[in-house]
């Protein structure tokens, strides 16, 4: 039987939703990403690691790319969560950012949307969407989704679902099941 974690590093709660979300789903082990060091992922078939977007990076996905020797033919999964729309252009760009070239064949990535609550973040997060906080509000007025963002600071929204997950959940079905993804 196949052993499964989804791993996943937090700071406002909307990537630990997701990840708790697919752990329910496909009966996986959950393991926050702060203490877990790559001989823990060791045990596991397919490893899951899930993080916020901070500026493109993907918060701790280094735990994965920097280690993908070490965790041999193990399946990996990568998701990323951010506030903006998971547009094609959006994705590629997010995935060529934390997904090294040479592994991108190895692992698979996907982009969901999560949300934004600056009540949430912490004081150096704070210091840093004030920043682009002024860039967003130098956007032309055409641009919707830095409108929305700027809403976002005086109205957090969530917009995180359970139907975003469906394409992850069939790729680690697939897999489970021994057929390629």
């Amino acid at each position: 039987m196949e052993k499964t974690a989804v791993v996943y590093r937090s700071k406002t709660g909307f990537t630990e939703k997701y990840a708790r979300w697919l752990a329910e789903e496909v009966g996986a082990d959950l393991l926050k990403a702060d203490h877990i060091k790559v001989e823990d992922l060791l045990r596991y078939d397919t490893i899951v690691y899930g993080g916020g977007l901070y500026a493109g990076g993907i918060n701790g996905v280094k735990l994965i790319t920097k280690h993908s020797r070490e965790l041999g033919d193990r399946r990996l999964i990568v998701f990323g969560v951010g506030a903006s729309p998971c547009r094609p252009e959006v994705c590629e760009g997010v995935e060529k950012r934390n997904i090294p070239a040479e592994l991108r064949g190895k692992i698979r990535f996907f982009l969901l949307r999560g949300g934004f609550d600056f009540k949430k973040c912490n004081a150096k997060d704070k210091m840093l969407m004030n920043l682009l906080k002024i860039k967003l509000k130098k956007a032309p007025d055409t641009d919707k989704d830095a409108k929305g963002m700027l809403a976002c600071y005086d109205h957090p929204a969530d917009f995180t679902s359970r139907e975003a997950l469906q394409p992850l959940l069939a790729c680690i079905r697939k897999e489970e099941n021994g057929k390629e993804a």
